[in-house]
């Protein structure tokens, strides 16, 4: 993943600051890692050389967390090779043949020299101004990428996990949609078809009265057989708008978002930025979440208030609804906060909930636009 443009101050402290810890780490990796190699003959170089890999995955480690939080790259941690079983040598030749332990190695010993350049640029960046302000931040972005190469995942283990990602997200959109339908069957043997049922028992009972010539109750009869139809009519309706409302379609998420918290029975804001429009599936999946969570919040929160915020840049929206409940919400196996999340995964999208309790709670979901 592309690294962004890092702020300008905290990329010259970056450049000006690493280069003692990466004197440190050079020279004591390097010399801990020479005496092992030396001293292998003799067996005492084995956990030598153990301590130098810890104190390496440390300094990288150390690294990974240093960039993210100056630069504001995201390096994930490299898929490791496990021991095959117990005992000190079993470790070390699990790492000498892990190729993350080398590309960290080879890191650290490129760390040091690129520091001394990072480090007069940082000076350069602070005595002028427009080289901090221009040219700075490229430096970081381009230090944060070439640290993702050497201290990320390598390109199979990505895929590899971008396979499972993906595995996992179709049987969650699988279960999703089995869910999705066993709900729209269940509202309408519930719903709509006990409505039609008894419009047509209704006008069953106002035929035997009309041959009955009894003009009073099959007037009767055939008020109560229009009452109920047109409630069969509200339900169905109302079954659609959950599935996938016209509004929707039509004028985009502003308006059905809009239209939706206006029948709710608390205030709600809303505040909708989503330009250009999403593709349709992206603003099905956030009717689907804002509505439901809202439903949620109203019933079982205690809320007085909530707020529903959608925003998107290039490549996600992002979806946050909050109120002002009594917290304590998480996602248990089969509650409702779960089919959310399952919901968003067949876009391959991400759902988070943080709820402590006395509130409030505060459920985002990241959808992708493309996928």
């Amino acid at each position: 993943m592309p690294v962004t443009r890092p702020p300008t101050m905290r990329t010259i402290g970056f450049l000006v600051l690493s280069l003692p810890i990466r004197l440190a780490a050079f020279v004591l990796i390097l010399v801990t890692m020479l005496v092992g190699v030396g001293t292998t003959m003799l067996w005492v170089g084995i956990p030598i050389l153990l301590v130098a890999t810890s104190l390496m995955r440390s300094y990288c480690a150390f690294e990974r967390r240093w960039a993210h939080q100056m630069l504001g790259a995201a390096i994930a941690e490299p898929v490791r090779r496990r021991p095959a079983g117990p005992g000190m040598l079993t470790v070390w030749q699990a790492r000498l043949l892990d190729p993350a332990t080398w590309r960290e190695f080879a890191f650290v010993l490129i760390a040091f020299p690129l520091g001394i350049v990072e480090f007069v640029a940082g000076v350069v960046s602070t005595a002028v101004p427009p080289f901090g302000i221009f040219v700075a931040p490229r430096i970081g972005a381009m230090h944060g990428e070439l640290a993702a190469s050497f201290l990320g995942p390598n390109r199979t283990a990505q895929l590899e996990a971008r396979t499972v990602q993906l595995r996992n997200s179709r049987a969650r959109g699988v279960d999703a949609v089995e869910a999705e339908r066993r709900r729209i069957e269940r509202d309408l043997h519930d719903g709509a078809q006990q409505r039609l049922v008894s419009v047509a028992m209704s006008l069953g009972r106002a035929q035997l009265k009309l041959d009955l010539d009894d003009p009073t109750a099959v007037r009767e009869l055939i008020g109560a057989a229009h009452a109920d139809a047109k409630l069969a009519v509200s339900e169905l309706r109302d079954l659609a708008r959950g599935i996938y409302p016209p509004v929707l379609q039509d004028r985009g998420l502003d308006a059905a978002l809009s239209s939706l918290t206006a029948r709710m029975p608390i205030p709600i804001e809303v505040e909708v930025t989503v330009q250009p429009r999403p593709p349709a599936p992206v603003e099905t999946t956030t009717y689907f979440i804002v509505s439901e969570t809202l439903t949620n919040v109203t019933k079982h929160s205690g809320a007085d208030r909530a707020s529903v915020r959608v925003t998107r840049d290039d490549d996600t929206v992002v979806v946050e609804i909050t109120d002002n409940g009594h917290g304590g919400a998480s996602m248990r196996p089969g509650g409702g906060l779960a089919g959310l999340a399952d919901r968003a995964a067949t876009i391959d999208g991400v759902l988070t909930v943080v709820s402590p309790v006395g509130g409030p709670t505060v459920v985002r979901a990241d959808l992708p636009v493309r996928w």
